[in-house]
């Protein structure tokens, strides 16, 4: 009976030294595992690093094209304040000439009789001088047509 109890003991440990053996192979990929996993970890902290120091090379340069955006959009309001000021302005002195031509076409164009001591001019030149008043007068009238 002490020959089996020594036998049984026998298998025993080399059962034990044989599991030893695999669990020491496991340990040893378990080890070469972790370094890889440590490596992959530094890996990922420089990743995890690069990317925040990207984002905030965002962030400072989304504040730098609002600021710019911010300044060209008050100079872009104040061209355009300047600009319907000037229109205002264009249009009441559309408005005043309007009401000058208007008034010119409602009382007839007296021409002074020249005194007697003046320079009498041409007639070419007093020619000249209706021609162009009439020119004027039909210019106002066609663009008051046209408008």
């Amino acid at each position: 009976m002490g020959l089996f109890i020594e036998a049984a003991v026998s298998v025993l440990m080399a059962l034990t030294l044989g599991y030893c053996v695999v669990l020491n192979r496991k340990l040893a990929r378990l080890h070469a595992d972790r370094d890889a996993l440590k490596l992959m970890v530094s890996d990922l902290v420089a990743a995890t690093n690069l990317a925040n120091q990207a984002i905030k090379e965002l962030k400072a340069t989304a504040v730098e094209a609002d600021m710019v955006l911010s300044s060209r959009l008050e100079e872009a309001e104040r061209f355009g304040i300047e600009l319907a000021n000037h229109v205002n302005s264009g249009t009441a002195l559309m408005q005043k000439i309007v009401r000058v031509t208007n008034a010119v076409r409602q009382s007839p164009v007296i021409m002074p009789a020249p005194a007697a001591n003046e320079s009498i001019g041409t007639g070419k030149e007093n020619n000249k001088v209706r021609a162009a008043l009439e020119q004027l007068s039909t210019r106002v009238r066609n663009r008051g047509v046209a408008a």
